[in-house]
């Protein structure tokens, strides 16, 4: 038997709570037990938040399906996203995409955009930026791609990206995005969050970096 927090097992007996033995762990000072009648202790609640949140679902469908409360689903959602190491890219010389998708966020009428870019053959994403569309913003996107000493960088006809990439690598013409507009159908089809024309959005900005950390790492 091992800590449910730190997987050790240095651990002493701690009492009982109706009726069932609870555990002090003297490495992480985490107090537990070895079964719990709430379901979101159970150990494979994570890996059904990560599937489901991949799937269309949104928060108050997971809690119905899981049957816990949508605090804990968003709780263990910032957790999931918190241990996620990003894999680092660093082929160099390839060839991508950057585009900018608008989303909504529930903070006033500020116009808000999903900003990334992804490797053209392999459709690996590079890294993700959630704000307003601006040059600052913007430039940590292609700040990052430039360092890879890439082949082209493909983006639409937005005024700001001929003063970020150097005019010998950038490339702007109609369907020289198509692989990365067709992710972001993708995106809206698979996160519920991102869907045009429904009631689904999301309350906080925190929520939807962690739901895309999910979806693009974990």
């Amino acid at each position: 038997m091992k800590c449910r927090n730190c997987y050790q097992s240095n651990f002493i007996k701690k009492g009982k709570r109706n009726g069932k033995q609870r555990y002090h762990c003297k490495n992480c000072k985490c107090n537990f037990q070895l079964e719990y009648a709430y379901k979101a202790y159970q150990s494979n609640v994570d890996d059904l938040i990560k599937c489901l949140l991949k799937e269309s679902c949104g928060i108050r469908s997971i809690s119905r399906i899981i049957n816990i409360s949508a605090k804990t689903v968003l709780s263990r959602m910032l957790k999931i996203s918190n241990q996620i190491k990003i894999p680092y890219f660093n082929k160099q010389g390839c060839k991508f995409e950057v585009d900018e998708m608008s989303i909504k966020i529930a903070n006033g009428k500020k116009q808000n955009w999903l900003i990334y870019g992804i490797e053209r053959e392999t459709k690996l994403l590079i890294d993700f930026v959630v704000g307003g569309r601006t040059k600052e913003n913007i430039r940590q996107l292609i700040d990052k791609i430039l360092l890879l000493n890439p082949k082209r960088i493909y983006t639409d006809k937005l005024n700001i990206y001929p003063s970020l990439i150097p005019k010998e690598i950038h490339k702007r013409f109609q369907y020289c995005t198509n692989k990365i507009e067709r992710m972001n159908l993708t995106l809206r089809t698979h996160i519920k969050r991102l869907s045009r024309k429904t009631i689904c959005f999301s309350r906080k900005q925190k929520y939807l970096e962690a739901h895309l950390r999910i979806y693009f790492w974990g």
